[in-house]
């Protein structure tokens, strides 16, 4: 059962048509040379037709038969319904991050058996990604890095993620990376003034160092790591994006390479170091010029404290250092890492 309507009425008809509640949406609306044809639900009653002949006086009542309308895969999770038991779809991550070509999922211990289905069905709804990875652990380690293992795709941890118009050679089984600061590596960027030197203390692959150098004519970063796989990548990030000029990668120790190499060379220091950025506030206050300058301090903040405490530690630490905090001039939480578990920033002046 359909409206049959010459096309040039087609709109209206479909409008009057909606207006009415009798169009059948899960049949497609078909089309031929001069006619469209509008499914309908039901037929309608003499009213109605009345109505649509009032506004439509070509319109008409007809059978047709229609193919039925492609339901549209929005998510992951629905093309799994038919896959998992119903009591375990709750357990499906909600969250996956994509680094480049990667996804990464968290699979909770009563899906592990379902692993490769999962991974599967996030290739399939997202077309970009060439792997699927799953969290084998916790962040552990000197370098901060975590296992993982491959779900579904090629097999691989390498790939080139793109991030404000730079791009990042990457191996997440190697070095630290997470696509959830990107607003925040823009966010620091936007604040460095032109002429400024910046000392990144735990650099990474780059992320803050060659926005910055992107985005500035007239900037020099110091970029320091001590994993020479980061240190490695950010070479290649350096001359991938072209900032071989103003980025300096040093591998190294943060605290011996401020002593013997950039002792009172920064305006602006980066901690990027969350879980012992506060045993290098000194470290910070030794990179800075005599003058004083700008801290981006990162931390983590639990239940038992507040964004007020880790105020508190770094005025503290930083004044234990011989230097004084004139101003905090910004705090946020920046994402959240574990139940009840949140990074956070604080952007200081210190002199």
């Amino acid at each position: 059962m359909c409206i049959k309507v010459p096309k040039v009425h087609g709109e209206k008809a479909i409008i009057s048509a909606k207006k009415l509640k009798i169009v059948n949406r899960e049949l497609e609306i078909q089309r031929d040379k001069d006619f469209i044809y509008i499914p309908l639900v039901r037929q309608p009653d003499i009213k109605e037709i009345e109505i649509l002949k009032e506004q439509i006086p070509d319109c008409e009542v007809s059978a047709y038969t229609f193919p039925e309308r492609k339901k549209k895969i929005t998510t992951f999770v629905e093309l799994l319904e038919d896959k998992l038991p119903p009591h375990l779809l709750a357990g499906l991550p909600r969250a996956i991050d994509f680094v480049g070509d990667i996804a990464i999922a968290e699979i909770p211990p009563e899906l592990d058996v379902y692993k490769n289905v999962i991974g599967e069905t996030i290739l399939k709804t997202h077309k970009n990604v060439q792997t699927v990875l799953a969290k084998a652990g916790a962040i552990s380690g000197t370098y901060r890095i975590r296992k993982f293992n491959i779900i579904a795709g090629e097999h691989k941890t390498e790939t080139v993620h793109k991030e404000y118009d730079c791009k990042y050679y990457v191996d997440i089984a190697k070095v630290y990376f997470s696509p959830r600061l990107s607003y925040e590596h823009n966010r620091v960027a936007s604040l460095v003034q032109e002429g400024e030197t910046v000392v990144d203390l735990f650099a990474g692959v780059g992320p803050f160092a060659i926005l910055i150098a992107k985005t500035h004519e007239n900037v020099k970063v110091y970029a320091v790591d001590m994993n020479p796989h980061a240190i490695e990548f950010l070479k290649k990030n350096v001359r991938l994006n072209r900032v071989m000029e103003k980025v300096h990668p040093i591998l190294g120790n943060a605290r011996k390479v401020v002593k013997e190499r950039l002792s009172g060379v920064a305006d602006r220091v980066i901690m990027n170091l969350p879980e012992k950025a506060i045993d290098f506030v000194d470290v910070a206050c030794e990179a800075m010029k005599p003058t004083g300058g700008i801290v981006h301090f990162y931390s983590f903040v639990d239940a038992s404290s507040t964004l007020e405490d880790a105020k508190l530690r770094f005025v503290d630490a930083v004044e234990k250092s011989g230097r004084s905090v004139n101003k905090i001039l910004f705090s946020r939480f920046v994402r959240a890492t574990a139940p009840y578990e949140w990074q956070a920033v604080l952007d200081t002046k210190i002199y």
